[in-house]
């Protein structure tokens, strides 16, 4: 059997920026959040991490910092995704040789390929690393879809063990499950479906919402796991609202003001992104704190 890289709750966490780069101090005040607050995994350097207004020398910053924080607590994924297969390669090495436990790739995005390229692509990236790779589909965002033959195809490397699958489409996904068995896990990339997901055999989420509600998210995964399937549907179903305000504007604009209401000092997202707008963050700050209280009761 593949290596499992982590089953419940990785965070797909957001990064701290001042005038001067990466805030350290404070991400490495919410990596130790996420650890006492039961997050099974953290994913730095994706989407959510704004990676693709990093500078190489950031990004090496943000995963040497995760790496020492959790000190192998919790397995540290890094994204090293791009449309530039030798720039992945690159990026891929520098995680394994920074200590990562795992990578997530997502698929490449404006030059795009086709489904025979994608194949191409993982594998010739899975030929020059040793680290598990999950891949990431994200049509969304990339404009291109793994499609499920692909993944049985990408499913007999070795080293690719999991999927990230964000598209949404739960019969595309029950049909990668059907094809790959335990030769691909798979994780939701959407809050909103964690459960969805689980019932079709997936083994976590890699998580915005556990930026803000780590253990609340971990619950919902772990409450499923333990047979508990009623908890777990309540609780997915109470989050709602949160995920929907969450994502009310391109993430990461929301979860880093999010993060900022609950006084961390994440600053502004990098342009092209901007602040959140003001009614927006209004029904955010409303949501957040309302699941809160919620999940202390």
């Amino acid at each position: 059997m593949k290596k499992i890289l982590f089953k419940g709750c990785g965070t797909a966490i957001a990064t701290p920026f001042d005038e001067k780069g990466v805030n350290v101090k404070e991400f490495e005040k919410l990596i130790e959040f996420q650890i006492q607050n039961n997050v099974d995994a953290i994913i730095v350097c994706g989407t959510t991490g704004e990676s693709s207004t990093m500078t190489q020398d950031e990004k090496k910053i943000a995963i040497e910092c995760a790496v020492k924080t959790a000190n192998g607590r919790i397995p540290i994924i890094v994204g090293t995704g791009g449309n530039n297969t030798k720039q992945v390669i690159e990026n891929s090495k520098m995680a394994e040789e920074l200590g990562a436990d795992g990578l997530l790739i997502v698929t490449p995005y404006y030059n795009k390929c086709t489904q025979k390229g994608l194949v191409e692509h993982y594998k010739i990236i899975s030929e020059n690393v040793n680290l598990p790779i999950i891949l990431y589909s994200v049509p969304s965002r990339t404009g291109v879809n793994i499609e499920p033959k692909t993944c049985l195809e990408l499913s007999k490397i070795e080293n690719i063990v999991a999927i990230k699958e964000a598209s949404g489409n739960l019969s595309q996904i029950a049909e990668i499950a059907h094809l790959c068995g335990d030769n691909l896990q798979i994780y939701s990339g959407n809050d909103d479906q964690i459960l969805p997901i689980l019932s079709l055999g997936g083994i976590g989420v890699i998580s915005v919402l556990s930026n803000v509600m780590p253990k609340y998210t971990h619950n919902i995964t772990q409450n499923f796991m333990d047979g508990d399937v009623e908890k777990a549907t309540k609780m997915q179903l109470d989050a709602i609202p949160l995920i929907d305000s969450l994502f009310s504007e391109v993430n990461p604009i929301p979860v880093k003001a999010a993060l900022n209401l609950l006084e961390y000092d994440f600053g502004s997202p990098r342009l092209p992104l901007t602040e959140m707008t003001g009614e927006k963050q209004e029904i955010l700050k409303k949501e957040l704190f309302e699941l809160i209280n919620k999940s202390k009761e």
